[in-house]
């Protein structure tokens, strides 16, 4: 680049903020909103009702506006970036596991299950997961897609990982001014941005794909 940096050697140490920081608050936030939309879809009331308000206020605000506000109390950091991607992606988690657990919830192994006494750990995790499994993956692969993605926005805000480690997104900030003399320097890291969410979106259509089939044979 235009200091004398190695741009596919920045790209490929870069690559594991951006995909690493990404895939484990994705897994956190796929843990907790499962958790909870588990919880409030088998349960319902006013559990259902006060926890369900409170995801709708967290997803009525845009998540860039959210993380930067968030950011910008907590201060930009991966621990900072990790808190965001947490709590802007649980609540639609949630919803989507809650949506799914009150369509298994009026089935008849429920009601067998508390017949013979299991607890509600069991009736959770042994009973309702297994049918909440082909949505929650689904959800958890577009999840990661979109962590990826506000990542990089966030690193191309100056709001992302912070140097000396690379970031993509702030890789291709830097470059804009030197687009005309040195273009591979934008273009190496957008490309590789492009390139993995187009994967991980690939790879969630394959999952869609695989549980229909199955649930088409079932």
């Amino acid at each position: 680049d235009r200091l004398g940096r190695d741009v596919f050697s920045r790209v490929l140490w870069g690559a594991r903020d951006i995909i690493v920081l990404p895939l484990i608050t994705s897994a956190l936030a796929i843990f907790f909103g499962a958790c909870i939309g588990l919880l409030t879809g088998y349960y319902g009331g006013w559990l259902d009702d006060v926890v369900s308000r409170v995801m709708d206020a967290l997803l009525a605000i845009p998540a860039l506006v959210l993380a930067m506000v968030m950011l910008g109390t907590i201060g930009p950091s991966q621990l900072g970036i990790a808190v965001v991607i947490v709590v802007l992606y649980t609540p639609i988690v949630a919803r989507v596991v809650r949506s799914a657990t009150l369509n298994i919830r009026a089935y008849g192994f429920l009601e067998a299950a508390k017949l013979r006494g299991e607890s509600m750990f069991y009736i959770l995790f042994r009973e309702i997961l297994p049918g909440v499994l082909p949505s929650l993956a689904v959800e958890g692969a577009l999840r990661f897609s979109y962590a990826i993605f506000l990542t990089a926005s966030l690193g191309f805000l100056g709001l992302g990982v912070q140097p000396p480690s690379p970031d993509w997104g702030r890789m291709v900030n830097e470059a804009r001014d030197s687009f005309s003399q040195t273009p591979w320097a934008l273009w190496a890291p957008a490309g590789a941005i492009a390139l993995l969410i187009i994967g991980v979106n690939l790879l969630s259509d394959g999952l869609r794909r695989i549980f229909r089939y199955e649930g088409q044979l079932g």
